[in-house]
């Protein structure tokens, strides 16, 4: 091997002619999703080691890495078993950008030892250098998702899904409570048993607390729980609807839907409920507000104009921007964490599909023929929407779809912490 500089990567790249826009690099490290990058330094620390795979060979004899858009990192499980093996794989498929092969494919190797305790993985490139090594304490399948969220990063520079929670609404008691679940749809737990109608959940970014609408009442009502202490208080009890709420980034405002003035409005609150902010002034009903990753702007739902469109609107008020979408009823807006997307519903002959814009773009395009309520993973590229009985992941860039919750009754209204 020629002589090489640890944690940093040195590339050279040119595009290839064909329509595909791949690249090639040359390069003895492990390359990511899209592009040639540089990796991240890392530090030898005692205790657990992070080291880099990214050993550049300067000489022509380093292999020759090709990477077409979409294509994902190859990894093999050399060694894991019981249940953090089928977690392992399971975390792997849905990420995206890492995919599943054999020794002879993969670029990537990858061993977890251990059980109940934590445990202790590892995974290093073809040519044996070590791209992630570390131990994990706590619940296994907590700590192998730790890992595969730490892979995707070091070898896209993306973050990863598997540490994220989702919550939902289900019917399986015969009234609409709230249920929390891993990102998978593992480990759901029933939240509320008001044995009233609970909905409109909506996850903080970071997965701490949660807001929905409650009729406990009779009136509806929003509530905000603290996940880790289980701890509830009704903060929004105006007279009228109160519903809708959406958490901000910062974690220290609540966008929602309100009536206590007539007409329903989006507003702006602190995250107790107080001090309440009109942003909306319009004559049709305004709802499902969504924050900007820096919350300064919302988008949300409005039918002032005839069938519901989607609007643009910053928080410190002004007038609204109508964005376009090319179809005629969208609503349930939800902003992706990187700031470029919106996804939202379609409706279209009596059923909901779900569409996202390029707010960079303009465009917009359709991205499961059936489905409601979308709302993006923390990688903004995997979707969760609800569809029949059953939530569903979709990957917006390769258009694979999983089925995340599929027995607990009939299921709706998905959150996703980012």
């Amino acid at each position: 091997m020629a002589t090489a500089r640890i944690g940093e990567a040195f590339l050279s790249f040119q595009k290839n002619k064909a329509n595909d826009q791949s690249l090639t690099c040359r390069t003895g490290a492990v390359i990511g999703d899209n592009s040639c990058f540089r990796m991240k330094p890392f530090l030898l620390l005692s205790g657990y080691v992070l080291l880099t795979g990214a050993v550049i060979a300067q000489n022509p004899s380093s292999p020759v890495i090709t990477i077409r858009k979409g294509t994902a990192v190859v990894v093999a499980i050399k060694e894991a078993s019981g249940p953090a093996a089928a977690v392992l794989k399971n975390d792997i498929e849905l990420s995206g950008v890492l995919t599943l092969g054999d020794n002879a494919s993969a670029t990537v190797l990858a061993n977890v030892t251990g059980s109940g305790n934590g445990i202790s993985a590892q995974a290093v490139d073809k040519t044996g250098s070590v791209v992630l090594q570390k131990t994990y304490g706590g619940d296994s399948r907590r700590a192998v998702h730790q890992f595969v969220d730490e892979l995707v990063e070091t070898l896209t520079g993306q973050k990863g899904i598997a540490t994220s929670k989702i919550a939902f609404v289900s019917n399986r008691t015969g009234h609409k409570e709230i249920y929390t679940a891993d990102y998978d749809g593992a480990n759901a737990v029933q939240l509320t048993r008001d044995n009233a109608i609970s909905v409109n959940p909506n996850l903080s970014p970071d997965g701490r607390r949660l807001a929905y609408t409650g009729y406990q009442s009779g009136y509806a009502d929003i509530y905000l729980v603290d996940l880790g202490s289980g701890s509830r208080n009704r903060i929004i009890k105006y007279p009228g609807t109160n519903s809708g709420p959406a958490i901000s980034p910062q974690g220290n405002r609540i966008a929602c839907t309100m009536s206590k003035d007539g007409n329903p409005e989006i507003y702006v609150t602190n995250i107790n409920g107080d001090s309440p902010r009109r942003l909306t002034r319009a004559r049709g009903v305004e709802s499902s507000p969504s924050w900007s990753p820096n919350g300064s702007e919302i988008v949300y739902s409005s039918d002032e104009r005839g069938g519901p469109q989607i609007y643009r609107l910053s928080v410190d008020g002004g007038s609204s921007r109508l964005l376009s979408t090319g179809f005629g009823y969208c609503t349930e807006p939800n902003w992706s964490p990187d700031g470029k997307k919106i996804a939202f519903n379609v409706r279209s002959g009596g059923a909901f599909q779900v569409a996202v814009l390029d707010l960079d773009g303009g465009s917009a395009r359709m991205v499961a023929n059936e489905g409601e309520r979308p709302v993006w993973g923390p990688d903004s590229r995997h979707v969760l929407f609800a569809r029949g009985s059953g939530l569903f992941m979709i990957d917006t860039v390769t258009g694979r779809e999983a089925r995340i919750v599929g027995d607990l009754g009939r299921v709706s209204e998905p959150t996703w912490s980012r």
